[in-house]
C-alpha cells in the first residue's frame, strides 16, 4: 500500500487536471494549483489519440469527450499542389478500441476543470496562485505561492509529493535545471486560427499539405456544429523564417494574416480554399515552433516532472496532450504499486522518460510528416505516380513506426 496520501499539482492545464482525476482515483487527496485568476477556455484545436482517449474513457469522461469532441475519420497528407501522398482511417475507423478525437483545447480543459470539482470538490482547484518557490523534507514538500501580478505572498502548502505540471517555461524545471536557457527554436513560426466553412472530404478529415518550410493543417473540431451540416475548421499555417523566435511575452498574440496569408495565395486545391479558410477567421494566433532537449532526470525525491513540463515537443505527430494524459495515467499506476513516494515518483520516470525523449527526437526530424518533405525534395513540381517517387511500402513504414515510437501501435494498444 503507497503512502502518498496527499499530492500538489502545479497548474491546471490538461495535464495537471487529468493527474488530479488520476490521482483521485487511486485514493489521493489533491490539491491543483494555477497561476491565472480565472480558468478560460483559450487555444485552438487539438488532437487526442486513442491511447490518450482510453485513459479519459477509464476516467468516466465517454459522454463528455462524445459531446465535445468530434471522431476524426482519417488523416491524408497532401503535397502543396494538393496531390494526395498518404491516406490512413484513425480510431475506431482504424479498428481502435477507442476513437481519436479533434476537439477544441479550452473546451477540453473546460470539461476536465469541471470533472475534477465534481469529483474533488471546488476546493481542490485553487487559481491565482504561481509557485514561488518550494523545500523538501524527508516526509513532505511544502510549496510556496505568491500572486505572479502583485508578488504579495500567498502561503505555504504540504502535501507527500508535488507535480510540476506547470508548461513549457515551469518554475520547477528551472529549479532543477537553472542554466537551460530559452526553448529551442525549430526557426519556423505557426499561425492558428477557427473558421466555420463549408465540410471538406469526409466533414471528419484531417489533413496535412506541404512540406517542412511551408505547410498546411486543417480539421473540423465541432460535433455540433458538424450536426448542422457545417464545419469549424482548426487550421494551422507554417513557415520557416529567418531570425529568433518571437520573445516570450509575444507568444500567443493576436498577428494581422497579412504577415503570411501571401505565401498561401494559391493554395486552393478545389477540395480545400486555403485562402479562404485564412481571410474568414475572425482572429489568428502567432506561436514559434519550439522545444527542450530530452533531460536526464524528471524526478527529485518527492517532486517531479509532467506534460510540457517535463517534455515540451514540437507539435507534429497529435500528440502534445495525449502525451501528457499518458504521464498522468503512468503517475497514478507507479503511486497505487510502489511502497512510498520518492520510488512511486521514480517509477513513473522510469516509465515515461525513454518513450517521450523518443517523441521529441522523432519530431524534431518531422515524425511521421517527413514523407511530405520527402516528396518535396523529390519531386518539387508535383508528380504524375506517386510510386515513382516513394513506395507505398515505404509510406506505411514511416506511419507504422511513428505509432510505435508514440505508443498507439493498434495492435498493442487493442491488447493491453
Amino acid at each position: 500500500m503507497s503512502t502518498v496520501k496527499t499530492a500538489i499539482i502545479v497548474g491546471g492545464g490538461i495535464g495537471g487536471l487529468v493527474t488530479a482525476l488520476r490521482l483521485h482515483r487511486v485514493g489521493v487527496s489533491v490539491r491543483v494549483f494555477e497561476s491565472v485568476e480565472e480558468i478560460k477556455a483559450l487555444g485552438v484545436g487539438i488532437n487526442l489519440l486513442p491511447h490518450a482517449v482510453r485513459v479519459l474513457t477509464e476516467l468516466g469522461l465517454t459522454e463528455e469527450l462524445k459531446r465535445t469532441g468530434l471522431p476524426t475519420a482519417e488523416l491524408i497528407y497532401f503535397s502543396k499542389f494538393g496531390q494526395q501522398i498518404w491516406q490512413e482511417p484513425r480510431g475506431l475507423n482504424a479498428g481502435y478500441k477507442w476513437p481519436q478525437y479533434s476537439i477544441h483545447r479550452g473546451r477540453l480543459q473546460m470539461l476536465l476543470l469541471k470533472a475534477v470539482k465534481e469529483q474533488l470538490g471546488e476546493e481542490a482547484v485553487i487559481t491565482g496562485h504561481h509557485l514561488s518557490s518550494f523545500q523538501l523534507f524527508d516526509d513532505s514538500v511544502e510549496a510556496h505561492f505568491k500572486n505572479r501580478k502583485t508578488g504579495e505572498s500567498l502561503g505555504s502548502y504540504r502535501a507527500d509529493i508535488l507535480i510540476a505540471a506547470d508548461g513549457i517555461h515551469s518554475v520547477v524545471r528551472k529549479y532543477f535545471y537553472p542554466n537551460e536557457g530559452l526553448p529551442k527554436f525549430s526557426g519556423r513560426i505557426l499561425w492558428r486560427g477557427v473558421t466555420e466553412a463549408e465540410p471538406f472530404l469526409t466533414g471528419r478529415s484531417m489533413i496535412m499539405s506541404g512540406y517542412q518550410d511551408q505547410k498546411f493543417v486543417a480539421y473540423p473540431i465541432c460535433p455540433d456544429t458538424a450536426s448542422a451540416g457545417r464545419s469549424l475548421v482548426n487550421w494551422i499555417a507554417e513557415l520557416s523564417v529567418d531570425g529568433d523566435a518571437p520573445a516570450r511575452s509575444d507568444w500567443n498574440r493576436k498577428v494581422n494574416k497579412e504577415v503570411f496569408a501571401p505565401q498561401f495565395s494559391k493554395w486552393n486545391f478545389g477540395w480545400l480554399d486555403v485562402p479562404k479558410l485564412i481571410e474568414e477567421s475572425e482572429d489568428v494566433y502567432e506561436f514559434p515552433m519550439v522545444d527542450r532537449d530530452p533531460l536526464p532526470q524528471w524526478t527529485f525525491g518527492r517532486v517531479t516532472l509532467l506534460g510540457d513540463a517535463a517534455h515540451p515537443m514540437y507539435p507534429i505527430g497529435s500528440n502534445g496532450a495525449s502525451q501528457a494524459i499518458l504521464d498522468a495515467d503512468a503517475l497514478g499506476k507507479a503511486v497505487v504499486e510502489q511502497p512510498n513516494a520518492e520510488l512511486a515518483l521514480s517509477a513513473y520516470e522510469q516509465e515515461r522518460i525513454e518513450p517521450t525523449s523518443s517523441i521529441v527526437r522523432s519530431n524534431r526530424q518531422n515524425g511521421p510528416e517527413q514523407v511530405m518533405q520527402i516528396v518535396e525534395e523529390l519531386a518539387p513540381m508535383g508528380f504524375e505516380n506517386l510510386s515513382d517517387i516513394i513506395s507505398h511500402q515505404e509510406l506505411e513504414t514511416i506511419s507504422n513506426k511513428y505509432k510505435q515510437i508514440a505508443g498507439f501501435d493498434r495492435q498493442t494498444l487493442n491488447n493491453r
